[in-house]
């Protein structure tokens, strides 16, 4: 067995779960992994495109309560000369038809978050791999469920978190596990994405709920109905593999902080004055920042903003007791190797030294691929692991560890910023566990 194999296998079962043996899960497939597909919606498809790529992955079936999803999907199907798959809609309960299916082997579940919960549940009490969009659950006792489901049943979940595979994020992951930044002290990421085009449309592009499209149908009203960091993933997956989270390390505690919000109902009185949507109070701050404790003594600081006019950066920043790295000005420092003192270098001069070696063996595939390429490599994670029946890169626990953070922070702030305690998903699994995620080029 090789080394990355034995420490994988050793964090599996320290997690608990039991290793299944080969084709206890599947039926035959002559080598394809057989996906459901439960929302195909904008997302959906995206994850439908990755699919339809691939020769080892066939597309049995779709479900999705919107017949426009459905035809926009089948037509797209077609146009790639592929089988149709067979389609289930007809209510919010279609999925489960989808999941009484014995040729499917993983769902890839892609619907507004609300259901994400169920969904999820549901799919692995059916014996099928789940992966998830974020976020995973609505409220802390959700995510429990999911930990305990996963665990009782044995199946894997995986949160399809794919800015862990960002290239700047995994070429920076590479330089820290080599030490170039020291000792990690601080890491930062967020949302920091101008959403409000995503929000509201409609022909008066202010529009949100039943008579708009996409995500503005369902998305909006959480803007309107939370006040937290509704959006934590993107930051917190990335940190929480830089510091060992939930492998020697652990989040503790947080606590969050939100400013007013005064974004959405000055975009909409911009866009379409007097329109009633410029007069309903939204909860969601416009800029919502959550600092997290961690069990090895560094700090995490992630912040949500995507109310206001503002470039796209996740902000992320990596630093130790030789260096940093600065998301925001794609810039690097290390002391006694930067250029010169007190000044930084561009980053990509250190990231292209410092490639993961995951990027240079896949970057052809990834090519064209969504978000510069990770969405690639996030579906591929899944798939490779369906495949081979073995574990998720990003585990049952590290997906809820970086989910629940959403309830926690909305918690906090409606008690005044009151300091929250972490859960232990792993339930001092941490202790022993190792961090197995993106150790070389193998895939996933």
């Amino acid at each position: 067995m090789e080394r990355r194999e034995f420490i994988r296998a050793g964090a599996i079962a320290a997690a608990g779960f039991t290793i299944l043996p080969s084709g206890s899960l599947f039926a035959k497939s002559g080598g394809k992994v057989r996906l459901g597909y439960i929302g195909v919606g904008a997302r959906g498809m995206s994850h439908i495109a990755e699919g339809l790529l691939r020769d080892d992955v066939e597309i049995v079936a779709i479900c999705d309560i919107q017949e426009r999803s459905l035809k926009r999907c089948r037509e797209y199907i077609a146009k790639k000369g592929k089988p149709a798959a067979v389609e289930y809609t007809g209510g919010l309960d279609a999925y489960k038809k989808l999941l009484d299916r014995k040729d499917i082997d993983a769902v890839i579940i892609a619907t507004p978050w609300q259901f994400h919960h169920p969904q999820s549940i549901d799919a692995m009490k059916a014996g099928k791999y789940v992966g998830c969009e974020v976020i995973a659950g609505l409220t802390v006792d959700e995510h429990w469920d999911i930990v305990h489901t996963s665990e009782k049943t044995g199946i894997p979940y995986m949160t399809l978190e794919n800015v862990c595979y960002r290239r700047d994020v995994m070429a920076a992951l590479n330089m820290s596990r080599q030490g170039l930044f020291g000792e990690l002290l601080h890491v930062e990421g967020g949302y920091q994405h101008n959403l409000r085009g995503v929000l509201f449309n409609g022909p008066d592009g202010v529009t949100f709920g039943p008579d708009a499209t996409s995500e503005a149908q369902w998305r909006t009203q959480f803007n309107i109905d939370r006040d937290g960091d509704l959006y934590p993933t993107h930051g917190a997956g990335p940190c929480m593999h830089y510091i060992d989270i939930n492998a020697g390390n652990r989040f503790t505690s947080l606590s969050s902080f939100s400013s007013k919000a005064k974004g959405l109902a000055a975009y909409v009185e911009e866009k379409a004055p007097g329109n009633k949507n410029a007069k309903i109070n939204y909860k969601e701050g416009d800029i919502v920042q959550t600092m997290i404790n961690c069990a090895n003594g560094e700090t995490v600081l992630l912040t949500h903003d995507t109310h206001l006019p503002r470039p796209y950066s996740l902000g992320f920043r990596v630093q130790g007791t030789k260096g940093l790295w600065m998301d925001v000005n794609q810039s690097i420092y290390i002391d006694h190797k930067s250029k010169e003192d007190d000044s930084w270098d561009p980053a990509q001069q250190w990231f292209e030294k410092y490639d993961h070696p995951l990027w240079k063996k896949y970057e052809k595939f990834a090519e064209g691929a969504g978000h510069g390429g990770m969405d690639w490599f996030v579906f591929n994670a899944f798939v490779e692991s369906v495949k081979q029946k073995k574990q998720t890169p990003i585990d049952v626990y590290d997906s809820m560890t970086m989910s629940v953070i959403a309830p926690l922070s909305t918690k906090s702030i409606k008690e005044g910023n009151a300091v929250q305690e972490f859960p232990d998903f792993t339930k001092g699994k941490w202790k022993e566990r190792k961090n197995t995620f993106a150790l070389d080029d193998s895939g996933f």
